[in-house]
């Protein structure tokens, strides 16, 4: 019987994103660890690999597939109440204890990591989008920089078909691949773990890769958002969530940031769960820091308004949520407040209101590899 490897392995196509260092070596670009990868090796991500003096990726099939409201992603900003239509691969550049789709990223690291990969073609994924009615096709589940050839494929025929494209990543990203990636991807939301380089490295990177990713997102254009799992005792000091909320408004005061509470899962059994006390506090800070747009996420009722959009010029809410559902939408149709006429930054769309926001499972038939 073939290992998960020799299956992966087998679905795969010369990458797009790496360059000779000699007859045997070569150097990916797809995500912060520029790995240089000798003949016959694989990089850090377990997926990329030399072969012949070639770069193979991954291609031709998901992890999984899901149709979600796009509050879950989370995106706040983009298209309120739309349908996402998600998949995944397998595989990721960082290998976090607490990874809550440890199945898909941690696959080729972790025996008890079981899932089987599904074929798929691109036409197969943008048909099951717009089948299901979603807006927007999002590339998550694992780091979806490592599988970058494989999302622009289906990006390309997404947007030919009038989708939105959005990729939820951990932010590790390179100047190559954000180039490579700058024409197809509309939305894109950055996990910034911490803001200690020290714990990137425990988490098997870094910190300055994922600062320089969130800087250059923002100059190309792409609509960002940012998501921090509130950990008690890793990165939930005050003087950490300082430097962090400050550098983000530092970015832009109008980036949203989603500080999210963090449960048991996966190899951490400790510490406890975060509480909502310890969200509103970190909403408060990023509030002091300059940020306009901060939201407290995962503990749905217990946060007061931290999951509402509150206009940045008169304070007034402008979209109502409970958890992943909009519960009053009362943005103009050009996306200013009704009160005061603020612009609200973002990219809005009032009839994905009028779809059911609410999870459905993704039609479509896709075999076991």
């Amino acid at each position: 019987m073939e290992s998960l490897r020799e299956v992966l392995h087998s679905s795969v196509r010369e990458g797009e994103l790496y360059e000779k260092i000699d007859e045997h070596r070569i150097r990916c670009f797809a995500c912060g660890h520029c790995c240089p990868i000798a003949e016959g090796q694989l990089g850090v991500c377990k997926v990329r690999y030399n072969q012949g003096g070639k770069l193979y990726v991954p291609w031709g099939y998901v992890g999984g597939v899901q149709c979600d409201p796009i509050e879950k992603k989370p995106f706040f900003h983009a298209y309120p109440g739309a349908l996402t239509y998600s998949f995944g691969m397998l595989g990721c550049d960082l290998h976090c204890a607490y990874c809550q789709n440890w199945v898909t990223s941690q696959a080729l690291r972790d025996e008890e990591a079981v899932s089987a990969p599904l074929r798929a073609t691109p036409e197969a994924l943008v048909r099951g989008a717009l089948r299901a009615g979603a807006k927007v096709l999002v590339s998550t589940y694992n780091e979806p920089l490592i599988t970058s050839e494989w999302a622009v494929e289906i990006f390309r025929q997404a947007k030919a078909e009038g989708l939105q494209t959005a990729f939820v990543s951990n932010g590790n990203g390179t100047p190559q691949v954000l180039e490579y990636l700058r024409p197809w991807v509309d939305l894109y939301k950055v996990d910034l773990k911490s803001f200690d380089d020290r714990h990137y490295r425990q988490l098997g990177g870094r910190l300055q890769p994922i600062l320089d990713t969130i800087r250059a997102l923002f100059g190309m254009g792409i609509w960002l958002e940012m998501v921090t799992l509130l950990i008690p005792g890793f990165n939930d000091s005050r003087e950490e969530l300082q430097r962090l909320t400050e550098f983000v408004a530092g970015v832009s005061p109008m980036i949203p940031w989603h500080v999210t509470a963090f449960h048991q899962d996966y190899k951490m059994t400790t510490p406890e769960d975060t509480s909502a006390e310890d969200l509103l506090q970190a909403v408060e800070i990023g509030r002091e820091a300059g940020l306009r747009y901060v939201y407290a996420g995962n503990l749905p009722g217990w946060v007061r308004d931290g999951e509402d959009t509150r206009c940045h010029g008169c304070g007034e809410t402008v979209v109502r949520r409970f958890q992943y559902r909009v519960q009053e939408y009362r943005l103009t149709r050009d996306g200013k407040c009704p009160k005061c006429g603020v612009e609200i930054p973002g990219r809005w769309d009032a009839e994905c209101v009028q779809r059911a926001s609410r999870p459905q499972r993704a039609p479509g038939s896709f075999t076991i590899l």
